[in-house]
This record gives C-alpha cells, structure tokens and sequence, in this order.
C-alpha cells in the first residue's frame, strides 16, 4: 500500500520547504497538494524545488477555474522541473465556490469535466509531438498551438492525470478518462469504496475497455506518538469533519451511516453563519464513526483492517512534529511493506 501525505492546506509558503523535506524523510511515497488559499502550482513548485524522490500530486487543482491550456501549461513545467515526479490532480469543486468564490460560471460537472480532461490530453500530445491542437467540444474549443507557444517534444513527459471524485457518475469518468481517483476524506469509508466508488470505476473503464484506475483514499485518520498527540488531533479533525459535512454534496454519507439529523444541523448552524460553532454538534460517538483514531504503533493495522485489497494508497494529514519521527518512519514503512 503506498502511502502519501497531505499538506496542511493553511501551511504557510515560507514553511512547504522544510514540511517537504521532512515527509520525503519519514518515507513518504507521495505528497498531496491541496488548493484553498494557496495555488497548487505554486505549492508543488516549491515542494518539487526541495526534495528528490517524493511523488508530488495535487490534490486537487480546481478545474473549472482555470483553462485546460493554463493547467497543461503549469501540469508540462512541474512534470519537467521535477524530473517527472509531478502528477495533476483535478477537480470540481461545488456549485456554490466556484461562482460564489471564483466568480465563475457553473455547468453539469461531469460533462464538462469529462471534456476538460480530454482536452488536457490533447494539449499534452501536442506538447509531446511539438504539433497543433484540435480540440472541438460543448465547453472548451481548442483550436490554436503555433509552434512559438508549444514547449515541444523532450521538454517534458506528460504527467499522470488523476480525478478528485465523490459520487458515482465522476467515479465512472475516472474510470474511463483517469489515470486513478481521488476519493474525498467524506467518502473514503471502505463500504463505500466496495459499494460505490470501485463499481463506477469498473463499469467507466469497461466503457472505455482499458484496465480499472485504481484508488487513492483520503482516510480521516486522528493519529499521533501517544494518546495526547491522538487526542489534540481528533480535535483538529472534528472541526474539519463538521465544516465539510455540512456541505450538501457529502451528505448522501452522513445518511448511509444513519446520521442525516447532523447534516440539518450543520446546515442549519451555517446558514446562520456560525461556522465556529459548528464542532459542537460532533458528539464523541458521531467522531467514533467517522474518524480512525489510533497512535503511530496501531496506525498500520488499523489501515490494513479496513483498506487492503480496496485501494492502491491511502492519504494521512502531513503529521506534526511531535518528536517520534522514528516511531511514524517504522509505521510508515509497515504500510507500504504489506
């Protein structure tokens, strides 16, 4: 099981350096890279810039704000400057953040992430040959690549283009258009990775007969050297848990598990606008069913438990320095060895 690390999407710029270093140093397989209030590219380019061996993934650049010719452009630099330890993580993002927050224009996502990709591909291909682009769809219409703009052949080799997804209909255009899916720390529960996540991915691969992407999983895990590390990070998790269950798209989740009555109340407490409050309504039992708590020395069975066979890596919070770097290198190192 290959194991990454994602970054603390708050992590100041002046810090991804030494963060970076450090989780190529605990053997990491991977970094993720997430995009809220820093630039993905931005982020990656700094990671890419300081460490040698580490995969470097976002996780995920929001699509729909940017043109495909813009991420081909960033995607072709990072794979290059890195020496081919870039991978492109895409995404949606939800209706409401990309025309409340970006200020852009929304349409059936599937369809258009669908084209989106297809274009990114072309993009690379011309890059890779050094010829024109042809790119025809509903949404995007690439036409244009004189020989002054496009980077070239040797320049680069395309980097692996993976899909952040939730629901059925994007895990099935991973499976036909992907080179793997990202699951979402709200849908990473292994019965939903069985039920849903894995058939989508099959039926979209079989569609497009090529073999099944396979899965990353964003675990909500809460670990540490002992129980007070554990401890201040479950608390950490249940105010992110409760911001991102109060969000309409992953409440099919909170249902399967027989909580819907959280999702009215988280909804209801930001629709007032009292978003500090929203931890509150976590009670220990609702964390106990959503999060896996558990120090560094049970961390690997308590993954295996519920992961092996179902996907290829699992993702972990980038973890705090709390002075048992050993003892999180040995876990490490059991995860990725089994």
């Amino acid at each position: 099981m290959r194991v990454f690390a994602a970054l603390d999407p708050r992590l100041p710029l002046s810090q991804v350096r030494a963060v970076a270093r450090r989780m190529e140093a605990l053997g990491f397989d991977g970094i993720h890279i997430p995009e809220t209030i820093h630039d993905s590219f931005a982020v990656a380019l700094l990671a890419a810039e300081h460490t040698s061996r580490i995969t470097l993934r976002t996780a995920i650049t929001l699509a729909f704000v940017r043109s495909p010719t813009v991420v081909a452009y960033g995607a072709w630099d990072l794979a290059a400057f890195s020496g081919g330890r870039f991978e492109l993580g895409l995404g949606t993002q939800i209706k409401q953040n990309i025309e409340g927050r970006y200020g852009m224009p929304w349409s059936e996502p599937v369809a258009r992430m669908g084209e989106y990709l297809e274009a990114v591909r072309e993009l690379f291909a011309a890059f890779t040959s050094g010829g024109p682009v042809r790119y025809e769809g509903e949404h995007y219409r690439l036409t244009r690549m004189q020989p002054y703009f496009n980077p070239g052949p040797g320049t680069a080799v395309a980097p692996p283009v993976l899909l952040g997804a939730v629901n059925p209909g994007m895990c099935a255009l991973a499976g036909r258009l992907a080179d793997g899916v990202i699951t979402h720390s709200t849908n990473s529960d292994p019965d939903y990775l069985r039920d849903v996540v894995r058939p989508a991915l099959e039926k979209g691969a079989a569609a497009a007969s090529r073999p099944t992407p396979g899965i990353i999983a964003a675990a909500p895990v809460a670990t540490g050297a002992n129980a007070e590390s554990v401890g201040k990070e479950r608390e950490r998790m249940r105010r992110l848990l409760a911001f991102l269950y109060s969000t309409p798209s992953y409440k099919s989740t909170l249902v399967r598990l027989g909580l819907p009555e959280l999702f009215d109340q988280l909804r209801e407490m930001t629709q007032a606008n009292q978003w500090d409050r929203l931890h509150t309504v976590m009670s220990e039992d609702v964390l106990d069913a959503l999060l896996i708590c558990g120090d560094y020395a049970a961390l690997p069975d308590l993954l295996h438990e519920r992961y092996d066979g179902l996907v290829e890596g699992v993702v972990l919070s980038a973890p705090a320095d709390d002075g048992a770097d050993d003892r999180l290198r040995l876990a490490i190192e059991d995860l990725r060895s089994r």
